[in-house]
């Protein structure tokens, strides 16, 4: 596995090859990571078994940190990440310093739509998607992939690539991993380690109220009779009195993210993100 720093150093790496998987992260890798890293490497041995080439980026994005985040506490590991990417079929590691992905000012920026940006995440975090689709946009047209894999876990921001690589007609195939837990359901991130052990215990209790919002909209669509505003404040307020501060627990069409009021036979999703302590959790269950 080669490490590299450069944008020249990358571009050298990668161009002998036939077929690019790419894996974008932020770095301090746990098992959902490597997942994907995984599915990268067997989609790259199935279709180019003799010239296609994993990469992974390891970058920390100031852009999509707002000013009261944790960019500058955000663990940085990367001689261990390193070593687990390449233990799960990495071939390149793109570990950029900020000079080298932004050697000038990021004026240039990508302005994700409103309707689908500005809401959930995007309402309680401005300007993250730009951050997100910025960076993600940028790193597409270093590396150059044929196809490119994300969790499920960030479910919006999925969504929000899928969409600006339609819109953008880039030829980039986006694969989406399913979410990796914990034994005890807890969504594995790389901030669970800001958890004390009293509060890992209590973590799970966010993925649990997802649960319960999903078994409740499985329910009502199934007897024709659905409250979604009341299922959705009961699941907050359950939160709430455990200690939480929850900014949302929601219902939505799983192909734009619009609410639903009611019962409704489109694929759904449940959302939430809540804050435990110091540390802010997201999650979702496809429905």
């Amino acid at each position: 596995m080669q490490i590299v720093h450069t944008l020249a150093d990358l571009r050298r790496a990668l161009k002998p090859a036939a077929l690019r998987a790419f894996v974008p992260t932020m770095g301090n890798l746990h098992q959902g990571h490597l997942e994907l890293m995984q599915m990268a490497r067997q989609e790259v041995d199935q279709r180019a078994p003799t010239g296609g080439m994993t990469v992974a980026s390891i970058f920390v994005n100031r852009l999509q940190f707002g000013p009261n985040e944790d960019f500058d506490t955000y663990p940085r590991t990367l001689e261990n990440d390193c070593a687990l990417l390449e233990a799960n079929g990495c071939d390149v590691v793109f570990a950029p310093s900020e000079k080298d992905l932004y050697p000038e000012p990021q004026v240039f920026k990508v302005h994700p739509p409103a309707e689908l940006a500005d809401i959930l995440e995007g309402a309680f975090r401005p300007g993250f998607f730009v951050g997100v689709s910025t960076v993600v946009h940028k790193l597409f047209n270093i590396v150059q992939p044929d196809l490119a894999v994300f969790g499920k876990k960030d479910y919006q921001q999925l969504m929000v690539i899928r969409r600006m690589v339609q819109q953008m007609a880039l030829p980039i195939e986006i694969i989406g991993g399913e979410t990796r837990r914990a034994e005890d359901g807890l969504a594995l991130s790389s901030r669970n380690g800001y958890f004390s052990a009293e509060e890992r215990a209590e973590a799970v209790q966010l993925s649990m109220a997802l649960k319960g919002l999903a078994a409740a909209a499985r329910a009502g669509n199934a007897a024709g009779q659905l409250d979604v505003a009341a299922a959705e404040a009961a699941a907050m307020d359950a939160l709430r009195q455990r200690g939480w501060a929850p900014d949302y627990i929601t219902l939505r069409r799983q192909h734009d993210l619009s609410p639903v009021s009611g019962p409704c036979a489109e694929p759904l999703v449940v959302l939430g993100a809540a804050k435990l302590g110091k540390t802010r959790l997201i999650d979702n269950l496809e429905v």
